[in-house]
């Protein structure tokens, strides 16, 4: 049963991440300062994959602090005006994301998908926080989504089911 749930948590994060990956390539530069919501286009993708790098961490201490985190600037979007990547930049630590999920829920077990979440604010499991990260690429995703159809009124976004495509 264990070796499912892991399968089918690699699954949809990649499917979650696959869809980002869509967004962030089908931007055209002159919208990737567009403003969504508190931030840009830039400072939410930046901003999700920061949160996903991390919740697949074992505990904030344990993120791995990369060249991305001293350039992409605050995580928090709109905080810093000058947060996010140049594009290509994002779409390289998309990748990072997504071999770290593999890789993580590869080593997963039973009791470490039934243990803390690894975060103090968050008070549940690992399991659940897996679900949570998912949750949140999604969200975002979405909101990428939504901005480019109405700026580009490209309407390429295509939902993924399952897995990288």
């Amino acid at each position: 049963m264990i070796d499912y749930l892991k399968t089918v948590l690699t699954r949809q994060y990649e499917a979650s991440l696959c869809m980002l990956a869509g967004c962030l390539r089908r931007c055209a530069p002159e919208h990737w300062e567009g403003q969504i919501g508190n931030g840009t286009f830039r400072q939410v993708a930046y901003h999700t994959l920061y949160f996903t790098d991390l919740y697949l961490s074992r505990g904030k201490a344990a993120l791995e602090q990369r060249e991305f985190h001293r350039r992409g600037g605050s995580r928090r979007i709109g905080a810093d005006p000058d947060g996010g990547l140049a594009q290509a930049e994002t779409l390289a630590y998309l990748a990072v994301c997504r071999r770290k999920a593999v890789e993580t829920l590869a080593a997963e077990t039973l009791e470490s998908l039934q243990g803390p979440s690894g975060f103090s604010k968050l008070r549940f499991s690992r399991g659940e926080l897996h679900l949570y990260n998912i949750r949140h690429v999604q969200h975002h995703a979405g909101q990428l989504s939504a901005y480019l159809r109405r700026a580009a009124d490209d309407g390429k976004g295509s939902w993924i089911k399952s897995g990288w495509r």
